[in-house]
């Protein structure tokens, strides 16, 4: 089994902002695949589906951003499974819109909601894809940023990765991080 995590915040008023980028995936991918989430006991919404021969659960924590680790590990804990095996799809300050890059074995660079799965999962052992949501323009205070809805050109360039994200996806089930992250970090680099 896998878990796929979107971070992200609860709640109508984040719905569409740059932090929830890996919620609006996992909402994305349970739409395509038609799938709904549900409440579960471990503070978290989750949806299950069987994609390319492999059992997924999506992962929507209700813990907010900076306890995003608590859900997560619980559930980790309940269906045993390893850091390796849970994937994770995030904002990204330091990537320019709709950038999309994968990686393992990194620390939490200054996001909190990985810096709360490093310290309850106690490891950075879990592949992540980190979603460009750019810099703020204009002095505006990071987290005033972060927690603001996108600009309409920015939105749609964020929607056009998510065919490369579930490809991505795949990729990891398929043949592993270290395939995937070749062939998704040379898409956007070239």
């Amino acid at each position: 089994m896998y878990l796929v995590v979107g971070l992200g915040n609860p709640g109508l008023e984040y719905a569409r902002t740059r932090h929830n980028v890996g919620f609006m995936f996992l909402d994305f991918l349970a739409q395509h695949h038609n799938v709904s989430f549900c409440s579960s006991k471990w503070q978290a919404q989750v949806a299950g589906l069987i994609l390319w021969g492999e059992s997924l659960t999506l992962v929507k924590p209700e813990t907010y951003m900076n306890r995003s680790g608590l859900s997560v590990s619980r559930i980790a804990a309940y269906y045993k499974v390893t850091p390796e095996r849970i994937i994770v799809i995030h904002d990204d300050l330091d990537l320019a819109v709709g950038r999309v890059k994968l990686m393992t074995d990194r620390g939490a660079g200054g996001h909190n909601g990985i810096r709360s799965l490093v310290e309850q999962l106690a490891s950075k052992q879990f592949p992540r894809f980190k979603v460009g949501i750019g810099r703020p323009q204009h002095a505006m205070p990071v987290e005033k940023y972060v927690l603001a809805s996108f600009a309409a050109g920015e939105k749609d360039a964020v929607l056009e990765t998510f065919s490369d994200l579930e490809d991505g996806l795949r990729l990891i089930v398929e043949n592993g991080v270290v395939a995937a992250m070749n062939q998704v970090n040379r898409r956007r680099d070239g």
